[in-house]
This record gives structure tokens, C-alpha cells and sequence, in this order.
């Protein structure tokens, strides 16, 4: 089935949109480029229900990449260890606020464990009633009950809270890893007993693995009514993600599942971990030609926008200009012409044959045991093909061959500590336990390594 096909036959399907994360792939920009400029409208913002009939507004804001002093985001693959920047924080909580976002997602993971704290210091400079909190259980090393408890109380010192608005079970996938994580230490049900005394007011998770694992959790909705789930959707996703990673699930069989279980969906990575923000030139000129004045992240948006079971979509903002973009966009989000969802449907299969590696930059990875910037060297390779830099001998003129040679290997040094980069990885295969794009990382290092390689022979 198309999209315009499914979405046809979606019960109230309306002109509400819905935000999308919008990345910085370079930790160390300073400043964020490639969004629309122009009126920022304030008291537009558009809202979705909850199952209690909560207001959620359909822009959610990210705490996973917040900035840092001195620039860069402070996020787990930065290896800029410096403070976060509060202050800016807090002007970007404050302007989102103001302009009616009132979803704010962190984790004890995020930011090398530092995004509970400042979000909890920005957020209580505000009225309780005017956000909501989601954060998670992100006990991927160490499930224990005791340790699995300590951090879910960690979770309310850290953000000043007597309650918690949110609460995710945190991205389960492999065979065998929710029972493992949440059902046989006794926590689900003791977040259960939470969620009936209040502290938790809707309990929910998120997804990242194979489809029996999630099709199995999804059948335990009877027994645990579960108030929300978070899944990975975007436009190349719907119908690609398994044919880019085999082990993923097409976005189109989440949602068709969630919305038959009338389940409120949250959304990450809908920009691909800002790559859709970033396309390559030839696709991103074809969105350019028909809407010059919109950013390429607000069409991931208005896609999303089309499905009405979204409550909301988390944009993992590091600077102010990507808040008030995603505000533009959102308030609110104008739908799709038919033309306009055509279009996309044919970029998001040219993007799904286009030799990238899937790394949405989500860190989990990280960090590496033998200090390797994973993320780092996969989002330099991925803009290296987009650009048009990576190409063999014969492939071109020999005259482009050595420039494109030359930007490699001189951007390489300089995105990418030496070593930090991917000679250095031995293969421990430590990494594949926690990629939720299940990237065979290894190998796709060995092959970064032996094309790197043969730029250096072809100097001598």
C-alpha cells in the first residue's frame, strides 16, 4: 500500500502537523545553518490528545543535544567535555514555551548524563502546568532491580519533579530484551504500582528492533494499557528502513499496529538524525524549486503532520534557530497536496538506494571502549557522499579525483581526531549491542579504513 493510498483511509485524518527532530551533525558548529527565516507566529500552535485528554503540542522538544559553552552540544558522541550552557538552554526552553511547546524529553543517558539536570532547572522556572516531563529507564548496561531503581529516582531529583508526566521503558529491540530489562527484574510492574499512586502518569515506551519484539509488546497492550509508544518514522522510513538495515521494521507497520491498538504515538528520528535536513544537492533542489522559502526539515514535518494517531514528534534542538523554525512550522503545520506527498515518495526511494550508512547519531554507542567517534566519522563519510567527495580513480576526471581526494583526506583529520578514527577500531564488536539501527559498525569501519587507505597510496 502507497502512502496516499493508507493515509486516504485514515479515520480523521487532518491538517494538524507535527514537529521532527531536527540534528547538528557537527558538534562543533557554532551556530546552526539551513533554516527558513521570517515571522516566527506566536499562539498558533497545534495540540493532540493524549488518552486522558491531556493538550500535547505536536512540537516536542529534545533534550539529547543541548549546547554547550564554547560551542558544540554536549551530546554523548562530542568529545567536548565542557559544561552545558544553561543560560542558552534556558532561552531556548523559555522562547519554546512562550510559543506553546509544552512536551520536553530527556534521559538519564542524554547529554553523558547531564540533560536531566538542566532540563529540570529550566523547565521549573515555569508554572508546573505548563509542561509536561517524558523521560526513561535507560538501564541498557545494567538491568538490575537496584540499579534499574536508582535511577528512576535519581530521575526525579534530578528534575525537581513529584511526578513525572512521561515515562518510557527505553528503546528495547533485540529478541528476548524487554522480559530481560523491564518483566524479570519486577520493574513494569512495579511502575505499574507508580503509575496507579500518580508519580507516573502515563507509562509507555520506545522501540528499536526487530518486529517480533515489538509485535509481541504491542499484544500486551490488554494487559498494561499502555498510554503512549515511541517509534522511529519519517518519510524515507515508512517503506525503506528495512530494505537500508534488514533488521529494521518499516515505520508503515508501527504505526498501522499502534493506531489499530489506538495507542498515542510519539516519533523520533523523523529527520533521520538531521539528514533530511541536510539532503544532497540534487534532492534537496528539487524541494527547493517548488517551496524556496521553507526549510527542508518543515516537508519531514508536514509529512508527519498526515497522520492523525501522532501526538507528537520529538526535534532534538541544539540552537535557538532550530526552536524557531520547527515553531514556524508547526503553527500550524499546512498538510500536503497530493503533488507534494508524490514528490516525497520519490525522493525517499532515490535517498533509500543512496550508499549512506543509517546512523541516525542517537550515541548509544558511544562511548566507544578503544575511543573511537563513531557517530563522528559516519556522519563525515555520509556528508562526504552527499557532497560528492568520495569517488575512485576512473570514476572522474583525474583532475576531480585529486581534489576530492585532497577535501577527504584533509576533512577527515579535521572533523576527526587521528585517534579517534577508524583505523583504530579492533573489531570488539561491543558497539553492535547497543545500535538501535543495528549498523554492522565493524565492518562498515574496515571499509572507511581501506578507502582512506587507498587515497594515501594513490599520493605516492
Amino acid at each position: 500500500m502507497d502512502r496516499r493510498t493508507f493515509l486516504k483511509g485514515l479515520a480523521g485524518a487532518s491538517a494538524i502537523g507535527v514537529a521532527a527532530a531536527v540534528g547538528c551533525d557537527n558538534p562543533n558548529s557554532k551556530k546552526a545553518e539551513g533554516f527558513a527565516a521570517g515571522e516566527v507566529p506566536a499562539g498558533k500552535m497545534t495540540y493532540r490528545p493524549n488518552t486522558h485528554g491531556q493538550q500535547v503540542s505536536l512540537l516536542g522538544f529534545g533534550m539529547m543535544r543541548l549546547p554547550a559553552e564554547g560551542g558544540g552540544t554536549g551530546s554523548n558522541r562530542d568529545k567536548n567535555d565542557a559544561p552545558l550552557d544553561q543560560e542558552q538552554i534556558n532561552r531556548m526552553v523559555d522562547y519554546a514555551i512562550e510559543h506553546g511547546v509544552n512536551y520536553f524529553d530527556t534521559s538519564p543517558v542524554y547529554c553523558k548524563g547531564r540533560s536531566e539536570t538542566v532540563t529540570g532547572i529550566a523547565l521549573n522556572r515555569h508554572p508546573r502546568e505548563k509542561w509536561l516531563v517524558a523521560t526513561k529507564l535507560s538501564n541498557f548496561r545494567t538491568w538490575t532491580r537496584e540499579a534499574s531503581l536508582k535511577m528512576y529516582h535519581e530521575s526525579f531529583e534530578k528534575l525537581q519533579v513529584e511526578y513525572i508526566d512521561y515515562y518510557l521503558l527505553h528503546s528495547f529491540g533485540a529478541p528476548g530484551d524487554f522480559n530481560k530489562r523491564f518483566v524479570e527484574n519486577g520493574m513494569l510492574d512495579f511502575l505499574m504500582e507508580e503509575r496507579e499512586k500518580g508519580r507516573i502518569r502515563n507509562l509507555g515506551w520506545s522501540f528499536h528492533g526487530v518486529q517480533e519484539e515489538f509485535d509481541m509488546v504491542v499484544g500486551l497492550h490488554e494487559k498494561y494499557h499502555w498510554d503512549f509508544a515511541q517509534i522511529q518514522m519519517n518519510y524515507v522510513d515508512w517503506l525503506y528502513a528495512h530494505e537500508i538495515e534488514e533488521e529494521n521494521v518499516n515505520a508503515q507497520h508501527l504505526y498501522t499496529e499502534l493506531d489499530k491498538k489506538e495507542i498515542p504515538i510519539v516519533i523520533m528520528e523523523p529527520l533521520l538524525g538531521g539528514r533530511l535536513a541536510t539532503l544532497n544537492e540534487p534532492l534537496a533542489r528539487r524541494l527547493k524549486e517548488r517551496e524556496p522559502d521553507r526549510s527542508l526539515a518543515s516537508w519531514a514535518f508536514r509529512y508527519l503532520g498526515m497522520f492523525p494517531r501522532i501526538m507528537t514528534s520529538l526535534s532534538g534542538m541544539s540552537f535557538i534557530e532550530h526552536v524557531e523554525d520547527n515553531v514556524r512550522t508547526h503553527s500550524p503545520v499546512e498538510p500536503l497536496a497530493d503533488d507534494e506527498m508524490q514528490l516525497l515518495e520519490r525522493i525517499a526511494d532515490e535517498y533509500a538506494h543512496f550508499p549512506v550508512i543509517p546512523c541516525t547519531t542517537c550515541q548509544y554507542c558511544m562511548p566507544c571502549p578503544y575511543g573511537l567517534n563513531i557517530p563522528g566519522i559516519f556522519a563525515f563519510y555520509n556528508k562526504c557522499l552527499g557532497d560528492g567527495i568520495i569517488m575512485t580513480e576512473g570514476t572522474a576526471e583525474q583532475r576531480e579525483f585529486r581534489k576530492a581526494r585532497r577535501d577527504f583526506l584533509t576533512g577527515y583529520d579535521k572533523s576527526i581526531e587521528r585517534l579517534r578514527q577508524a583505523d583504530h577500531c579492533i573489531g570488539c564488536g561491543e558497539c553492535l549491542k547497543h545500535c538501535p539501527q543495528h549498523i554492522a559498525i565493524p565492518d562498515k569501519m574496515r571499509m572507511i579504513e581501506d578507502y582512506t587507505n587507498k587515497l594515501k597510496d594513490s599520493l605516492v
